[in-house]
């Protein structure tokens, strides 16, 4: 039986949706995401779900990559 799993963040899934955006209107894979902002792949698909809210270091690096500000990525958030 599995564990059940953690209620993600609603902070964390909006993160991660602006992030599956912005990655599919380049078409790249998370691999290619991954490889250009320089973290695992495995970590983005973790952070696109809304399962890991990512550190600071990785919404830089990922903005970086998709060459937006990191505000694009979180000035859509709403902190409740």
């Amino acid at each position: 039986m599995m564990p059940p799993r953690k209620k993600r963040a609603p902070e964390a899934v909006a993160f991660g949706a602006a992030v599956r955006i912005r990655r599919k209107a380049k078409e790249w894979t998370q691999e290619r995401l991954a490889e250009k902002a320089g973290i695992a792949a495995i970590q983005v698909g973790f952070i696109e779900r809304g399962e890991n809210v990512p550190k600071l270091t990785q919404v830089l690096r990922i903005a970086q990559a998709l060459g937006v500000r990191p505000g694009e990525l979180i000035d859509h958030i709403k902190v409740r």
